[in-house]
């Protein structure tokens, strides 16, 4: 017979709006499985223990008093908050089951043991407060969860902890961070049928970028074993990016991201039949990834899912069991950081004047801090930090948020940007570099660093102390434009962080920045790797494309995902994607590069751009960039990218390229490709209507036209002073093209920095009909009014009816 529902509650007679009885851990797990499980999301059976149980047992055990007492010493200076929260928690733990709740929560477990087929079924324990898994407070990590408990008195005795763990140093501190009264919380207990993930995988999913707040992608980290490897930040997860608004095409793959973290070690069942124990990783599962494709792509579908019907961003938990081989989603609660950001102002932070990378690992946050280090090697260490230090340890466990908030930047050997802690360190503002790897060997204490989070993923520890920039845009004060402007965008890892400004596109992304930070190695070292003379120089290519069906297929794969992190920034929007431009020396520089690369006395007029493409020295690598392109829109969705020919110099070159391309499956028109042409070289302008007929497009590239015009080295230092795309005659050749082009029907922008440094640029460029002018993220709003006020005298003419986005 069930117990009342005044002492424990069936999962699926529970919904969202029943908090304030189970907490809001359990609410969700009930709201899913009543909304949700006919959409196709699994969610394990179990029940939850009430408030009202909690309650009865706090005063069956007269803890009321101790309660207060303990709480008004902490309060009055006379304990420390460890003092304070040991004494209770003892308390807690010392008191005697009513027996009515202790016996309703072993009628439960038999049935959910009935249910499984077994007579003792292995379950998670896990807490669940009635203030947490709130909009605008987590509480993540902040009470305990106990796994694979099996059996009645270990039941029993897993729920005390669970009610003692609502007085953790962090959860007390925590609670009087966020403003709620100790005593008016209660805990409810979650009994949850334990997914054999030890055999498997599991880990947690964002329906939202952690750290930049862009909506349509989701996050997921995934690690072998358990899934408290990833939520204490114990280990380096797989990490993968799925673009949301592409999930609805089946036959789409949108996986925008994948890195294959390190899982050196994995969470596993006990060796006695319960509890947890530590194990380290093989080898060859270290090396690969958790999961599959298919599977990436329905845990991303399941949190649209989750996200719609709740109507926020969600933070999910999911395990796959072992033994079935299903996903299942064991949590869900709202993200706490990113859904409380205004969509109409982007806050921006820069360093100035770093000094040298001392470390590095993934950014937590946008920002940035400086101070002297502080390295503690555990919690026992805890009392001697420095306020305002820098946090240095192995792990940033949820323990340490006494320590955490009174820190000016965190960072930490392990873990990753999924973990409580991280969701911790975002709602305290604490700039945290996670998964650095070697940060406590490589730091020392009281020595000057900055920590730096404000260049996109990737986050770095810089010696000393550099200048630090903040700023706020209000974007709903941009001004509206005929002109196009866009966005040159190169770096994968910081793409998301530009998504609020309100750009028409991306008007110039460079492949080779993406080949030289995501792929590292010279495209034909990747085709012939026996020709690579430097046997240390194998052994890197060997590590790196190790879990590859080939060499080449890392090349197509880190290209077309890098790629891919900035096509989804601004999707439907055109994105515009140059092939390689790289110079004969800077190829050479690439892993592998130098057997196959000329040495040119001028390379920068030497051996770059189109003349690469149909040359037989870099035919077969111009054919992996086509592939990745071809993956990028075909088997990801992409379609709002056009590609780009540089350095093109005669009508013969544009057509052997056009033909190469076609050959390698990118045909111009075919499923709406657009192929567009540099304008660089004076003969792109002098043959402006012989290119526009091969071509959909023109893009200005004012520093190499700039230096071919005068004939001056763009890098040239003693001529540097008469280097001027403002020069008259520069101006001529760009309003020559401008005009061709418009006669011709075709469109034309302009990507370069003048615009950025001179109003009057932009003004000459409005005057001429330019379709779209392109820049740097930090110049947009800059280069937004300089156009704005250029149409608003009434010197633009007429634009045509094709546009540059």
């Amino acid at each position: 017979m069930r117990p009342s529902n005044r002492t424990i509650r069936w999962f699926e007679t529970l919904s969202h709006e029943d908090v304030a009885i189970v907490g809001g851990k359990n609410a969700s797990l009930g709201e899913m499985i009543g909304a949700l499980v006919d959409k196709g999301i699994q969610v394990p059976p179990g029940f939850a223990t009430t408030a009202d149980a909690f309650r009865e047992y706090v005063s069956a055990n007269d803890l009321d008093d101790v309660l207060e007492a303990q709480l008004t010493r902490y309060h009055d200076g006379r304990l420390t908050v460890s003092q304070a929260g040991m004494a209770i928690r003892t308390a807690i733990l010392d008191g005697e089951w009513p027996d009515d709740i202790a016996q309703a929560i072993l009628v439960g477990y038999r049935e959910l043991s009935a249910r499984s087929g077994v007579d003792t079924v292995s379950v998670a324990v896990r807490s669940s407060a009635t203030a947490e898994d709130l909009p605008n407070a987590s509480f993540a990590g902040q009470q305990e969860t106990f796994l694979n408990i099996c059996g009645e008195q270990a039941l029993l005795e897993a729920c005390k902890r669970c009610f003692a763990s609502l007085y953790t140093d962090r959860a007390i501190v925590y609670r009087e961070l966020k403003g709620f009264a100790h005593q008016a919380v209660a805990l409810s207990i979650g009994v949850q049928l334990m997914i054999r993930s030890d055999e498997a995988g599991a880990g947690v999913t964002f329906s939202i970028d952690t750290e930049t707040g862009f909506d349509r992608v989701v996050l997921i980290n995934a690690a072998w074993g358990l899934g408290e490897s990833v939520v204490q930040g114990a280990v380096e997860p797989d990490e993968y990016h799925v673009f949301k608004p592409l999930l609805e095409d089946t036959s789409l793959v949108p996986i925008i991201e994948k890195k294959c973290g390190l899982k050196q070690r994995k969470l596993v069942y006990g060796e006695e039949g319960a509890g947890t124990s530590w194990v380290e990783t093989g080898t060859a599962d270290r090396q690969i990834y958790v999961l599959s494709d298919q599977e990436i792509l329905t845990l991303a579908r399941w949190a649209k899912i989750v996200e719609e019907h709740y109507g926020f961003p969600m933070d999910i938990e999911w395990a796959k069991d072992g033994r079935d081989g299903e996903l299942y989603v064991v949590q869900a609660r709202p993200e706490t950081v990113q859904a409380q950001t205004r969509i109409d102002v982007l806050h921006t932070s820069s360093v100035v004047n770093a000094g040298a990378v001392m470390a590095s690992g993934q950014a937590i946050g946008s920002g940035a801090a400086s101070g002297p280090v502080c390295v503690i090697s555990s919690a026992d260490e805890i009392a001697r930090f420095v306020d305002g230090s820098v946090l240095v340890t192995g792990v940033t466990d949820p323990d340490w948020v006494p320590v955490m908030k009174r820190a000016a930047a965190i960072v930490t050997d392990h873990g990753g940007r999924t973990s409580h802690a991280a969701i911790v360190s975002r709602e305290l503002g604490v700039p945290a570099i996670v998964g650095c790897g070697d940060a406590t060997s490589k730091l020392r204490d009281e020595q000057l660093v900055t920590v730096n989070c404000t260049r996109g993923d990737r986050g770095t520890v810089h010696q000393g102390e550099a200048e630090i920039r903040e700023e706020s845009i209000d974007l709903s004060a941009l001004p509206h434009t005929r002109t196009k402007v866009m966005l040159n965008l190169a770096d994968p890892g910081a793409a998301y962080r530009w998504w609020k400004l309100p750009a028409d596109g991306v008007g110039l992304t460079r492949m080779e920045f993406v080949i030289s930070n995501r792929v590292r190695v010279h495209p034909m070292a990747l085709l012939e790797p026996r020709r690579v003379a430097d046997p240390r120089e194998r052994v890197i290519i060997r590590q790196l494309t190790r879990g590859f069906s080939s060499p080449a297929e890392y090349y197509v794969d880190r290209l077309s995902r890098g790629l891919a992190r900035i096509a989804a920034v601004y999707f439907p929007k055109r994105v515009i994607i140059r092939f390689s431009d790289f110079k004969s020396n800077e190829y050479a520089d690439l892993i592998g590069g130098r057997v196959f690369e000329p040495h040119e006395e001028n390379p920068m007029l030497g051996f770059r751009g189109a003349a690469r493409y149909a040359s037989p020295l870099f035919r077969d690598a111009f054919a992996l960039e086509c592939q990745a392109i071809q993956r990028l829109r075909e088997d990801m969705g992409f379609t709002n990218v056009a590609v780009m020919v540089p350095f093109c110099r005669t009508v013969h070159e544009a057509d052997q390229v056009l033909a190469e391309m076609a050959a390698n499956g990118l045909e111009r028109g075919k499923a709406a490709l657009d192929v567009l042409v540099m304008c660089e070289v004076p003969s792109n302008v002098v043959l402006a209507a012989e290119f526009a007929k091969r071509f959909d497009g023109f893009s200005i590239g004012s520093n190499d036209l700039t230096q071919l015009v005068l004939g001056i080295d763009r890098d040239s230092e003693l001529l540097a002073d008469q280097f001027d795309a403002r020069d008259p005659a520069v101006k001529w050749m760009i309003q020559r093209v401008i005009a061709e082009a418009r006669t011709c029907g075709s469109s034309v922008g302009l990507c370069g920095q003048a615009p950025s440094d001179h109003p009057d640029f932009a003004e000459f460029l409005v005057a001429c009909g330019i379709d779209a002018i392109s820049v740097t993220p930090d110049s947009f709003v800059a280069v937004k009014d300089h156009v704005a006020k250029a149409e608003a005298t009434g010197v633009a003419v007429n634009h045509s009816k094709h546009g540059s986005g």
